[in-house]
């Protein structure tokens, strides 16, 4: 276990309706590695439900907190698992996407996978941004005013505000686990 994070808190924003497990479990993995304390937070304080592929029901996990007895600056930075589930699900919830806005409006980094920037995109914080998503997600992407949508394992785009990691898939976790803790480690 390293220090790197040293203690810092980290929100993993997840619908109770379902979420990919291995980009919640490894990611979540990544910051406790680093030192990192992270917290599940849910639209309730209940259970969640994770799937594999999307398809196969993995297993529950019981949510922290409610999105709406939380505040940003609870946190020091977020992480938004994909799957199609989790975001379609959050970007319908205005508690949820006011709080994605609410870190990028307060400049705390956020860090989200494969179809985790449907959530980015509701709530309109991709502007002038450049990022990686699943392929599907491109065209939503430009629409929303990112600057450039990149076909790569990892992009951190530290400008416009906050800092944004990104990245397409479950074959990336490795490389988004490292560089959200470095982005969460500079704050």
């Amino acid at each position: 276990m390293s220090d790197e994070l040293n203690g810092k808190t980290i929100a993993f924003l997840l619908a109770n309706s379902g979420v990919e497990q291995a980009e919640l479990e490894k990611p979540w993995q990544a910051i406790e590695d680093a030192g990192g304390t992270p917290v599940l937070v849910a639209p309730e304080k209940d259970t969640v439900q994770a799937f594999n592929n999307d398809v196969e029901k993995g297993d529950t996990f019981d949510a922290d907190r409610a999105v709406a007895d939380v505040s940003v600056d609870d946190f020091d930075g977020l992480v938004l698992p994909g799957g199609t589930t989790n975001p379609d699900a959050l970007r319908q919830d205005a508690d949820a996407v006011a709080l994605v806005k609410g870190f990028a409006a307060a400049g705390k980094p956020i860090a989200a996978i494969c179809h985790g920037p449907w959530t980015l995109v509701e709530a309109d914080v991709v502007r002038g941004k450049t990022l990686t998503s699943w392929p599907s997600l491109q065209t939503d992407i430009r629409n929303a005013g990112a600057a450039e949508w990149r076909d790569a394992e990892s992009v951190t785009c530290p400008e416009q505000g906050f800092t944004l990691v990104t990245s397409r898939n479950p074959d990336d976790l490795p490389a988004f686990g490292k560089a959200a803790v470095a982005a969460f480690a500079r704050t």
